[in-house]
């Protein structure tokens, strides 16, 4: 797998929100929105997370969880009280207030349904500055049992980083709000955190072949289907 092209920032997003630690403005943010999804999941889902203790403490690492609703984007929140920072539908970004808000919360954009190789290059060096990073493997929604068909996106920023990749299940969610839905439903959610799926760290100037990118995928979509049955199970 080569290496990211460097390119400039779409229009309308500065990197600087990005990469590097989180401003102070962005910490408190990101605490006084986590408390209020906190409080919303609780009373709708009476939230349970298990497994809290496989998230690091310290260091970058990759969140990968699965993704049937979205509220999930949210829910990934309450595992850690550590601030992440997002890969989000570059769709958000259309609305300029709703863009600047994300942004300031560390969010940036991918175009989904494809390798957004700038987005890549923006997940590299946010993980390489020491944050970690909220990627959905599945790429975007999808509904069912199964967990498959996923983007190498995860594997890829993981195997060039050489940080692990936290495998995470959501039980609950769809049913809180499905596809089409407008408002939340009452319905128990259940998060379960996996022990990271360690990653060596690269070597040759931080490339990787493809083969070991596939190999890290196959292994994430095992982890993530375990996990993705025992949530809605306890949920």
């Amino acid at each position: 797998v080569s290496d990211a092209p460097e390119r400039a920032p779409r229009p309308g997003h500065d990197a600087r929100t990005w990469l590097g630690e989180p401003s102070r403005r962005t910490r408190v943010g990101y605490a006084v929105v986590r408390a209020l999804i906190r409080v919303v999941a609780t009373v709708f889902g009476r939230v349970r997370v298990v497994g809290a203790e496989h998230v690091p403490a310290t260091g970058a690492f990759v969140l990968a969880p699965v993704h049937r609703s979205n509220v999930d984007f949210a829910l990934t929140s309450l595992v850690t009280r550590r601030p992440m920072r997002y890969m989000g539908k570059d769709s958000i970004w259309k609305s300029r207030l709703l863009g600047r808000f994300v942004s300031m919360l560390g969010a940036f954009p991918v175009h989904r349904g494809t390798a957004d190789r700038e987005s890549l290059r923006v997940a590299v060096e946010v993980l390489r500055g020491g944050s970690p990073v909220v990627m959905f493997p599945e790429g975007t929604r999808r509904s069912g049992p199964l967990v498959e068909d996923l983007f190498d996106g995860p594997a890829y920023v993981a195997a060039r980083t050489g940080v692990p990749i936290v495998p995470m299940g959501i039980g609950g969610s769809e049913r809180m709000m499905p596809k089409g839905a407008k408002f939340l439903k009452f319905s128990k959610l259940v998060l379960v955190v996996g022990p990271p799926i360690e990653v060596p760290a690269p070597a040759d100037g931080g490339r990787v072949p493809r083969s070991q990118v596939k190999a890290l995928t196959e292994r994430l979509a095992g982890e993530v289907q375990r996990l993705f049955d025992e949530a809605p199970a306890l949920a």
